[in-house]
């Protein structure tokens, strides 16, 4: 199972555990996580009794800034996005013969078709849906209703915004609402927002 450790995700796992206590999970890391986002895996780890294998990319964000320059994901979102998330989880996939993800239906148009069991034909294996037919409200049911584990400084969806990733190399943000704006200026980029359609962790100190 892929988990980006949205509210989607965190459904996933759960029900993940009451079929099958030692479940797999792999989380694309890029180095640049916010710090709720760890805590968040450390909890799910506790919680489930499972090892999260953290999946990253070859280099390493100071031999990305030697190679590319500084920001990278500010001034060229997509190579960023390919180099710590892209070629990373293609990478992870070709070990594997199936893989379960968490995306709705109704999260983007191109999802809109989504079936709960296809075949992935940019990555050429079976690709699992189990919550595809699920509404955002399912999901905020399902959590409430079995005390999901959920990120610290989330209380309500926030847009369903997944933001994974902290402005590297920033040693105090801007404040909450600078903080917002500047990743929703690169919100195509999984390396600045984790597949915008589906955070939940607010930025409540950023």
């Amino acid at each position: 199972m892929a988990s980006g450790f949205g509210a989607e995700g965190m459904v996933l796992m759960d029900i993940a555990s009451r079929v099958h206590p030692n479940f797999r999970v792999f989380t694309l890391d890029t180095e640049f996580l916010f710090p709720e986002t760890y805590d968040l895996i450390d909890r799910v780890e506790k919680r489930y009794g499972i090892r999260v294998e953290r999946v990253f990319s070859p280099l390493t964000p100071e031999e990305q800034e030697q190679v590319h320059g500084p920001a990278l994901w500010s001034r060229d979102p997509d190579r960023c996005c390919n180099l710590r998330k892209v070629e990373p989880l293609r990478n992870k996939l070709k070990e594997l013969r199936a893989w379960i993800t968490a995306i709705r239906r109704d999260q983007t148009v191109a999802r809109g078709s989504a079936r709960k069991l296809e075949w992935d034909a940019k990555f050429q294996l079976v690709k699992v849906n189990p919550i595809a037919d699920w509404t955002s409200a399912m999901v905020w049911s399902y959590i409430r209703r079995h005390d999901t584990i959920r990120c610290t400084t989330a209380t309500i969806p926030v847009s369903d915004a997944h933001i994974a990733l902290a402005p590297p190399r920033q040693e105090k943000m801007p404040g909450p609402a600078a903080g917002r704006d500047l990743i929703r200026q690169n919100a195509d980029c999984t390396c600045q927002s984790h597949n915008w359609s589906h955070r939940w962790c607010r930025l409540s100190i950023r």
